[in-house]
């Protein structure tokens, strides 16, 4: 990618339940967000499908799609992504094909590879163990089927015979970046929780790609955390609340939170600074400064698009971040 000073900006959604909220509330959230990023020139928005985690309410991304949809115009929406091992190649192409049906134009199929949840939650998904290991070959039957060129004898995937949903591969590790430039597709790494592997994995994935009927150039993106606010102290203020919720939440037990002191006291631990790398690409301050910081991290991992994670606790802290980083 040539340096660029407006370099295409996205969004990923998780439709966090924040504290005294409900799943109802995290879904109109997830409306205004849209909404929001539909009005600032966004490019697409994203959910990821997570499961058993009681403040994350996008565990069906296909329904949330639908609904966001119903409620926006021009904005692209998808999954970011779906994690295939769970499901059937057949049943993800009939949802987004079905998607793609009632908004043409509109839908995206990022997959992943990871159970998007804990041990016990993939066992109650009745989830293979060995299916990750399907993973290439489950993206082409889901590939096949979207293209109305099914390889499965006998079976038509409808409402979705030659749609035109583009597939993507997500991943956070060489294995994902291999895979999408093998079958030239487009690449989205998960620097926002995973920022490990980001600059080796662009580079693996430009170097080895192919072309494809999907895409003729390597088409990279990637996820930074955003909290812009009007303030370079607000935003501050905001990303400790973020961190330390974080930390909280992987910690806690039984529904049992711990207070904002003990939480301190774990995050100067190796555990505790363990968890707080995850977020080691966050662009915290003013829109000039959040602005400045999304288009070093594009030129710096050679991306041609930034997936933002907006990590404000509040719905209002989050729209006002996601309008200061567009303004800029």
């Amino acid at each position: 990618m040539m340096k660029n000073e407006s370099v295409p900006l996205s969004i990923l959604d998780l439709a966090i339940i924040g504290s005294d909220q409900t799943a109802a509330d995290a879904f109109a959230n997830s409306v205004a967000l849209a909404k929001q990023a539909e009005d600032h020139g966004y490019r697409r928005v994203w959910y990821a499908e997570h499961h058993n985690m009681s403040a994350v309410a996008s565990s069906s991304p296909s329904v949330l799609i639908a609904h966001v949809a119903n409620h926006t115009s021009t904005i692209r929406l998808g999954a970011g992504g779906v994690m295939l091992p769970n499901h059937s190649p057949l049943t993800i192409a009939e949802q987004y094909g079905t998607l793609e049906a009632l908004h043409p134009g509109r839908i995206d199929l990022g997959l992943g590879r990871a159970p998007g949840s804990d041990q016990a939650a993939a066992r109650a998904m009745r989830r293979d163990p060995a299916a990750s290991d399907q993973f290439p070959e489950d993206v082409l039957e889901l590939q096949a089927f979207l293209a109305g060129k099914s390889s499965v004898a006998g079976v038509e995937a409808v409402p979705c015979a030659a749609t035109t949903v583009p597939l993507w591969i997500l991943g956070s590790s060489l294995f994902g970046a291999q895979l999408a430039a093998a079958l030239g597709l487009p690449y989205a790494f998960a620097s926002h929780f995973a920022p490990g592997a980001l600059l080796q994995a662009i580079e693996v994935y430009r170097r080895e790609f192919r072309p494809s009927p999907q895409l003729a150039e390597p088409y990279a993106i990637a996820g930074v955390n955003v909290i812009a606010a009007d303030t370079q102290e607000d935003a501050e203020l905001q990303f400790v609340q973020v961190r330390r919720k974080r930390v909280g939440r992987f910690l806690a037990r039984g529904g049992q939170e711990l207070s904002d002191d003990q939480i301190d006291q774990v995050i100067d631990t190796p555990q505790g600074r363990q968890i707080v790398q995850m977020m080691h690409y966050s662009a915290v301050g003013t829109a000039e400064t959040t602005a400045r910081y999304v288009r070093e991290f594009a030129d710096a991992a050679q991306l041609d698009e930034v997936i933002t994670a907006h990590a404000s606790l509040t719905i209002t802290e989050r729209l006002r971040s996601v309008s200061l980083l567009a303004g800029a």
